[in-house]
């Protein structure tokens, strides 16, 4: 059962509610008013809960379940108890997260500016927007409409921030434009300085830092992640992008739209993704690379060289997914001579 000290149910839905929501078929028509107050595991849904089951491999855990009623596919309902009420959805998964959006919510705070709060007089704070206690907004900044901004949270000089964002807890954002609908989790730190030396007589001498962070709509940027701003030219995050917590993304990258950046990622400077770029956890790139639409990178490569369009790679120096496979083979194979 969801904790609703952390958050809001906005149940109980009655049966015919979940299928309009999820766009799934009740089985039983008759049980169109049958009501469920919670969702849960297969595990742990009790007699008013609701479960999803879309996985074959799990199909004795399903012939278990004690959950009034079960979101599946029509070919898993077979696997149900009799007594378990049957929606069919080719995909339970979306229907899970429909569902989930729906029922549960977290507590929003009312729209209001804390007294405890530094906010420049020349700064622009949109309509319905929620600035919390030790939160700075420094001059020139904007905030568009409808927007969060959580305790002690800093933006900088001239920032622009879009409509209906979020700012986590303690983040922080300079030297940065942002676009609506993004959420900057606790910790995050944009627009910092990225890291530029020339050695000058023996001494390493910093490049001033003199670009921004540019952050499209729709963006999620993890906990603790770290985006530089350019050293002349811009650092870009692409519309949709969503990059997990303790990702290291370098001044001068650009990420295309709907890239997927899973966490402890390191990008070194001035790398170009393209669109829908999927980089697995612990994945390292060298700087200057180019990255094809629709690459995938596997966990804990390393990657040297430029990525042509959709391929799948892995392994340090990352190769397509059948070499490796072959290296792989070749020395279990002659490891055991």
């Amino acid at each position: 059962m969801v904790d609703t000290s952390f958050y809001q149910n906005n149940g109980p839905f009655t049966l015919l509610k979940v299928a309009e929501i999820t766009g799934a078929k009740l089985v039983d028509e008759a049980k169109a008013n049958e009501l469920v107050s919670n969702i849960a595991t297969m595990e742990k849904a009790g007699a008013d809960e609701i479960c999803f089951f879309y996985d074959k491999k799990a199909k004795e855990t399903a012939r278990q379940i004690k959950a009034k009623t079960c979101i599946t596919t029509q070919a898993l309902a077979e696997f149900l108890p009799s007594s378990v009420i049957v929606l069919t959805h080719d995909n339970p998964k979306i229907a899970f997260l429909k569902l989930n959006m729906a029922m549960y919510a977290e507590f929003a705070p009312k729209s209001g500016v804390s007294s405890k709060a530094s906010v420049h007089p020349s700064a622009k704070i949109g309509q319905n927007c929620f600035i919390a206690d030790f939160v700075t907004i420094e001059e020139n900044a904007v905030i568009g409409d409808g927007c969060r901004i959580e305790h002690g949270a800093y933006i900088g000089k001239s920032c622009h921030i879009g409509n209906n964002c979020r700012i986590g807890a303690n983040a922080y954002i300079s030297y940065c434009l942002m676009g609506n609908d993004c959420y900057i989790y606790t910790g995050a730190r944009i627009g910092a300085d990225g890291f530029g030396f020339d050695l000058i007589e023996g001494k390493h001498q910093r490049i001033p830092q003199i670009g921004r962070v540019i952050i499209g709509n729709d963006v999620e940027v993890g906990a603790n992640t770290c985006i530089d701003r350019g050293a002349l030219d811009d650092t870009v995050i692409g519309d949709g992008c969503r990059i997990d917590n303790l990702v290291q993304i370098a001044h001068n990258d650009k990420l295309g739209r709907g890239c997927v950046v899973v966490s402890q990622v390191g990008i070194a400077g001035s790398c170009t993704f393209g669109d829908y770029v999927v980089c697995g956890g612990q994945t390292g790139f060298a700087d200057h690379l180019k990255v094809g639409t629709g690459a995938q990178i596997a966990a804990q490569s390393g990657v040297m060289r430029d990525v042509e369009p959709g391929a799948v790679l892995l392994g340090t120096p990352a190769v397509p997914f059948k070499d490796f496979m072959r290296q792989v083979a070749f020395l279990q194979k002659n490891s055991k001579k």
